[in-house]
């Protein structure tokens, strides 16, 4: 009997510019790994419900749409992965109520991101402080064995595994225990204007200076960088390069492939107007694809709802067994 696959469960929020920080920290793993792994890959619009912030005059369905079609452009497979939106699929919100249940207070109250986003608010919304549930829900209803996530989404990915051995201790064996994977070259890229912050898909939207979005026109991509900070001196040195340098080198390095070695032969005592301008050019050539492909998809349409009919009833099926599954097992089915 062959050996099953791994699978890998992953989600991008509706919200913002998805930049080229997603694509290495998310995208391209799933695009590198869905021939070896049972990829599960969802447009997750229901945890954009949480953001107070009006980024888009467009609607969160038309949002959602161009994150899937972005999906397929950057090389996600429908026939290997199954591509969804959340919101379509009933079972998520329903085990994360199931899960609210079951989890203290005090286990959510500790998340990193809801004590940074609550500070920065007035009003605080209850699903601001229960995201981390749907999220699991989201990662336990598929079995998922690994989370390809960037770094921030690590101490979420392991409460869902600590939800998981709590409701499997009181419960029996219902859900397997998920891993984060993170991705190494996204979770380096950081903003554009201030590198030693992360690259934001809000900010991105709102700043033109911010990051640089996967779908970015190549005047765009050019205006950007060369607004990039830079650091003190006027010559680039991979072995000591501060972070606008480092950010500008791990960006190149992200898209190229070559390794630092590589890079000082390439740039080291160079000016910052070379890194600049070969960065653009890299850029440029490898987003234009993309780009290309994601207006297609759009244009297109029905191939795009024929993807997500798909990937819902798929979606349907294999977490709809599993809540089956979870009631059972807490005695309320019938």
């Amino acid at each position: 009997m062959a050996e099953r696959k791994q699978r890998a469960f992953s989600g991008i929020q509706p919200s913002g510019k998805l930049h080229i920080g997603n694509y290495t920290g998310a995208l391209k793993q799933w695009i590198e790994t869905q021939h070896s792994v049972d990829g599960i890959y969802c447009v997750v619009d229901l945890h954009a419900l949480t953001s107070t912030e009006k980024t888009s005059e467009k609607t969160v369905v038309d949002q959602s749409r161009e994150v899937a079609a972005l999906y397929l452009a950057c090389g996600l497979d429908s026939n290997a992965s199954i591509v969804f939106l959340q919101s379509e699929v009933w079972t998520h919100p329903y085990l994360s109520w199931v899960l609210e249940t079951q989890v203290p207070l005090g286990w959510l109250s500790r998340m990193t991101q809801f004590k940074t986003k609550s500070s920065e608010r007035d009003s605080i919304p209850t699903g601001l402080l229960t995201y981390p549930l749907l999220q699991a829900s989201d990662i336990l209803l598929y079995d998922a064995d690994i989370v390809p996530v960037g770094d921030d989404q690590k101490q979420h990915i392991e409460l869902a595994r600590d939800i998981a051995q709590r409701f499997n201790s009181a419960y029996g064996e219902i859900f397997t225990l998920p891993q984060p994977k993170i991705g190494m070259d996204g979770s380096r890229i950081m903003a554009l204007d201030a590198p030693t912050e992360k690259m934001s898909k809000s900010r991105a939207l709102l700043s033109h200076g911010h990051g640089i979005g996967i779908v970015d026109e190549p005047d765009a991509i050019a205006h950007t960088i060369r607004r990039a900070v830079t650091d003190s001196g006027s010559s680039v040195s991979v072995e000591s390069a501060g972070p606008g340098i480092r950010n500008l080198l791990n960006i190149y390095k992200a898209f190229s492939g070559e390794t630092d070695n590589e890079l000082t032969t390439r740039f080291d005592g160079k000016g910052y107007g070379t890194l600049k301008s070969d960065l653009t050019d890299l850029l440029v050539e490898k987003l234009a694809p993309i780009r290309e492909e994601y207006h297609r998809v759009l244009a297109e349409g029905s191939f795009l709802d024929e993807v997500l009919s798909k990937g819902k009833e798929r979606a349907l099926q294999i977490s709809s067994e599993k809540v089956a599954l979870v009631m059972e097992s807490l005695d309320i089915s019938r």
